[in-house]
């Protein structure tokens, strides 16, 4: 092909002036709107829920910054390009877990809760022990996705600054200053800056990405047939360091590259499967959301302008992915050996068309996607520690609003700095696989709690902490005992081998336990009492939005 260029792509691209220069430029432009924001920064409501004042469709572009993170720009655009087919299944089952979260979450969450997950779980509960839980189970999901937002940062600095993957103090240092800015947007803008700077991140995000679709249909007079047949064409096998060659051809176009024909793998596909469509009505940043609009309707449209926004997104990662395998010289075997591995599909796609100038744009739109996911998921975690475990659990309620917003403030430099270690020890891991691994956390330790809180009136206190803990301890160890920590050859950990379990993703063990946990802990609980009265109120306030918490004017 005439528009194929010749050559080995470079082991690292672009002008790392040029880089900066843009990363400089997002970066200053994010913090003048931070601090504009905090102007209005009053209240525990203002930091938290940014005085309830945002529109449903400015909530639905901010959701879709938050949900569209490092995993879905970078680590789909990668596994795609690498697995073909087996790689776009992360978007289908990202894009599916909406219609869950639409229908069964997002409506009543708003009307029910006030900051947090652990209002919704203790409005008919104990307050303490449940909201001790609700935050445990927010801190874990949060440092999992903390942890792919930062791997994610590594891969992207290895690449375009050209630091080597050996540098682990140059690496190290780039992701420590992503931490030092995440820090600052939510210490200066609490959720409103934070709010603005997604907002900003997915109108970059969803151009950046339109731009190289079109750009890649345009050599191939848009016909997508014609980009699948060159992916193919350009790539008979795939040869990664210390790995047998792998057979590609048209295997890119059918299942069976990643999630291969063994019983085991069929078994990994369908647990990652139900991992990724249960988890998104599990995931706390994302459920913190809702409680930044004024009324349940507003909810509401958040959700379906996310779902619009979302879905073009991942139709746009499909030539993406297969555009990078078609266009950028070596495919998938370059694609797969760059610094930052699958991760760098996208970079790499972008020099090859635009140079660096494109580049240059496209590494700000991915810097910007990491730095507002962190610093959404940072305020998550923060205000869940500082509002359920300082105010609701050590304080029992009895606590000036202002020093629960100082703890928040202080939770989120430690979270910081502990996202900064993570971040640096995961360096060169596929992040749509560790998303998922935060996936399935939070489809097994707080799904079933948030609906059979919502929905079963015999739910009890018991139950509601079976089910947390559970589901959090099952999930975590399985995790930890499964080939994505040790002996394979993507393993976090190389040259061990102390795995038992034999799933990469342990949502099809961990959920229907947890489901099963709330269960049994609510019959071996049963000499609690049922207070119908808080269930009736729960249930007409969560479908009616009576109750609920109203927007603050200033």
């Amino acid at each position: 092909m005439g528009y194929l260029a010749q050559g080995a792509a470079p082991a690292s691209v672009g002008n790392p002036l040029l880089n900066i220069g843009t990363f400089a430029l997002f970066v200053v432009i994010t913090l003048v709107v931070v601090f504009r924001a905090s102007r209005a920064t009053k209240t525990a409501a203002d930091y938290y829920a940014a005085g309830r004042s945002f529109t449903g469709p400015q909530n639905g572009i901010a959701i879709s910054g938050d949900y569209l993170s490092a995993a879905s720009f970078l680590g789909i655009a990668g596994a795609i390009a690498v697995n073909g087919y087996d790689g776009f299944l992360y978007s289908i089952g990202f894009l599916v877990a909406w219609l869950v979260a639409l229908l069964l979450v997002a409506e009543l969450l708003r009307n029910t809760g006030k900051y947090t997950m652990g209002d919704v779980l203790s409005f008919r509960m104990r307050q303490r022990p449940v909201r001790a839980a609700a935050a445990t189970s927010t801190l874990v999901v949060s440092f999992f996705y903390l942890l792919a937002q930062m791997a994610g940062a590594g891969a992207l600095i290895a690449l375009l600054l050209k630091i080597p993957n050996s540098n682990t103090l140059g690496q190290g240092l780039v992701i420590a200053l992503v931490g030092i800015l995440m820090i600052t947007y939510v210490l200066v803008g609490g959720m409103k800056g934070t709010t603005w700077v997604q907002i900003i991140k997915a109108a970059l995000l969803l151009t950046g990405t339109a731009l190289i679709t079109v750009w890649v249909l345009a050599l191939f007079g848009f016909n997508l047939s014609a980009v699948l047949g060159q992916a193919v064409s350009a790539n008979p096998v795939l040869e990664t360091a210390g790995a047998q060659p792998k057979e590609l051809g048209e295997k890119l176009l059918g299942p069976g590259l990643q999630y291969g024909t063994s019983a085991t793998a069929k078994i990994d596909f369908i647990s990652l499967s139900l991992a990724l469509v249960l988890g998104t009505a599990g995931l706390p940043h994302i459920l913190m959301r809702f409680y930044t609009v004024p009324s349940a309707k507003e909810a509401r449209r958040s959700v379906v302008w996310a779902i619009w926004l979302i879905g073009i997104f991942y139709l746009f990662t499909l030539v993406l992915g297969y555009g990078a395998a078609a266009l950028v010289p070596g495919g998938a075997t370059t694609i797969a050996n760059a610094p930052g591995r699958t991760n760098s599909a996208a970079p790499l796609l972008a020099y090859q068309l635009g140079g660096e100038v494109l580049l240059g744009f496209i590494s700000a739109v991915a810097f910007a996607t990491i730095l507002a996911v962190v610093a959404g998921l940072t305020i998550t975690a923060s205000a869940s520690f500082a509002h359920d475990v300082y105010a609701n659990v050590i304080k029992a309620g009895e606590v000036p609003p202002d020093a629960e917003v100082r703890v928040a403030r202080i939770t989120a430099v430690v979270i910081g700095v502990i996202a900064i270690a993570a971040g640096i020890l995961a360096r060169n891991q596929n992040i749509a696989f560790l998303v998922a691994l935060a996936f399935a956390v939070a489809a097994s330790a707080n799904l079933p709690t948030i609906l059979y809180s919502l929905f079963w009136k015999r739910f009890n206190t018991t139950g509601a902490l079976w089910s947390v803990y559970g589901g959090l301890a099952s999930c975590v160890l399985l995790i930890i005992f499964s080939p994505a920590v040790s002996g394979s050859p993507s393993a976090m950990i190389r040259g061990v081998d102390f795995h038992v379990f034999p799933l990469a993703n342990p949502g099809l063990v961990s959920i229907p336990l947890s489901f099963l946990l709330g269960i049994l802990g609510t019959y071996a609980g049963g000499r609690q009492p049922v207070v119908e009265a808080k269930f009736a109120e729960m249930e007409v306030r969560s479908l009616t939005g009576a109750g609920s918490e109203k927007p603050i004017a200033h």
